[in-house]
């Protein structure tokens, strides 16, 4: 799993189709747009597509200036899930593993 969010940046007078444009790729979502051209975006991998391809495809459409990655997530599903603890953890206030 590969989840990115992303500030679009775009000229005014082509936001509307530049939406459109976004609103039909797969694995893309605008969750909030303001009227000043910006929009926030999030991208995740398809079975055709990585995040990183699809971003640069966000880069491609005429009118968009800029594609800033403000967070990223990966997961490897497939993975064994590991304990989130270490087996031996050191507890604060807890002298007898306290060796730090």
């Amino acid at each position: 799993m590969n989840i990115c969010g992303c500030l679009v940046h775009a000229t005014v007078q082509s936001l509307p189709g530049i939406r459109d444009r976004i609103e039909a790729m797969d694995g893309v979502e605008i969750h909030a747009s303001d009227n000043d051209g910006r929009l926030v975006v999030v991208v995740e991998d398809t079975e055709s597509n990585t995040a990183s391809e699809l971003i640069m495809q966000l880069h491609q459409i005429p009118g968009v200036l800029s594609v800033t990655l403000t967070y990223h997530h990966f997961e490897d599903l497939a993975a064994p899930r590991a304990a989130s603890l270490p087996a031996k953890s050191s507890q604060v206030g807890d002298r007898t593993n306290d060796n730090l």
